[in-house]
């Protein structure tokens, strides 16, 4: 489908709600939404990394990539799609996509690079509505109740945009359209590569209790593995249940699951979204036990956090460790101060105080992080890359 932009190929409805949703039969569906719904589209780059490595290195074309180390302690950072046949995913240890892909080509990440075709893209978003939430470097939420373009039908709006990204930057986006961003979010997964769905009002409670919980976003391995333990394996099974047993089994959580398993999130797309926290962490070539060796790793994760918050005008109070063993057990330890953090040397300081409480470890390390949290005083900070060097 490279080359040319793939909408859903399904029949829409011209006008009505404003979705460019399926034809239907039934009156009270062709009646439309009530006024005022929100149109929420989630853009979704299409295994952004990889395919700009395609786009500047025509050698790479058509073959299995993967963006990241190659070293045996490196990790996957993205896939291409030809990768992915061979089950490559992000976050895979290079050692492993290696064995399960003999022809996957290592490329090492331009993090620069990157950054500036995602800015490309986000011009391309501003054309069409100011509400823009991004997630990360490849992604975003879009509110485009009212775009600058006065498109009717939001299935267009993103028709459009995906049409001048690849006509700006050659690559192609999926997108998903829906009434809330939890929908948005799982309809463009649905017509990956290089499509888009739409999930209307009327289609969204039918769309989620058909639904994995697996599949939801937000929730991960171990809640859905203790979902399962509890009966709970669709999106029916969880609306089956009461508020009080989401909340009783799920905490806070709880209530949110209670709500996306009927099709409901009320959240914004929240535009010039404050990140939480910025932060860096480095897997090492060997494993480490000695102290001066893990202060010393720690210095370029420390100076690449406070070159962020010295770019963005952003200050913090909150400095955590990241620790990983060779076992892959994970260890976070925090300190948090009265007032903002105001130089490198302090955050220096007190990461490097954080790993002396934990000397000697138990075990070697893998992996070191260093992030800084309750930040205050970013406009607008870039989503964290949140991939290991």
């Amino acid at each position: 489908m490279a080359g040319r932009i793939a909408p859903d190929r399904r029949p829409w409805r011209q006008g009505g709600s404003g979705w460019g949703d399926d034809v239907t039969n039934d009156p009270d569906d062709l009646a439309g939404p009530p006024p005022r719904q929100r149109k929420i589209i989630h853009v979704d780059m299409d295994a952004f990394y990889a395919s700009v490595e395609q786009r500047d290195n025509p050698d790479l074309r058509g073959k299995p990539v993967a963006v990241g180390g190659s070293r045996e302690r490196g990790v996957v950072a993205a896939a291409s799609y030809e990768a992915r046949i061979f089950g490559v995913r992000s976050a895979m240890p290079s050692v492993t996509a290696k064995r399960q892909c003999p022809d996957l080509i290592f490329v090492k990440p331009r993090f620069e690079v990157y950054k500036a075709v995602s800015q490309q893209i986000r011009k391309i978003f501003a054309e069409h509505t100011p509400i823009i939430e991004p997630l990360s470097l490849d992604e975003a939420y879009l509110d485009v109740t009212e775009n600058l373009k006065a498109i009717p039908l939001a299935r267009d709006v993103a028709l459009a945009i995906r049409a001048k990204i690849k006509e700006v930057t050659g690559l192609n986006a999926s997108a998903g359209i829906s009434y809330n961003k939890f929908l948005a979010k799982l309809a463009s997964d649905h017509r990956k590569p290089n499509g888009q769905y739409v999930i209307t009002p009327e289609m969204g409670p039918g769309f989620v209790e058909a639904l994995p919980v697996g599949k939801f976003h937000g929730i991960g391995p171990a809640t859905s593995a203790k979902m399962n333990a509890l009966g709970l394996y669709t999106g029916l099974d969880l609306r089956n249940q009461s508020l009080a047993f989401m909340q009783a089994n799920f905490g806070k959580a709880g209530a949110y699951y209670y709500r996306i398993s009927r099709g409901v999130d009320d959240r914004e797309v929240r535009a010039n979204r404050i990140r939480k926290s910025v932060g860096a962490e480095s897997t090492f070539s060997n494993d480490l036990t000695d102290f001066e060796a893990m202060a010393a790793e720690l210095q370029p994760l420390i100076n690449r956090v406070w070159h962020h918050c010295q770019d963005k005008g952003a200050r913090g109070r909150t400095v955590t460790l990241k620790i990983k063993f060779n076992d892959f057990e994970i260890i976070t330890r925090s300190r948090s101060t009265p007032l903002a953090i105001s130089s490198r040397s302090e955050l220096a300081r007190l990461s490097i105080a954080l790993l002396q409480n934990e000397m000697p470890t138990p075990k070697p390390v893998r992996l070191l992080g260093v992030s800084l949290s309750t930040l205050h005083g970013e406009a607008l900070g870039e989503p964290q890359l949140g991939l290991p060097i």
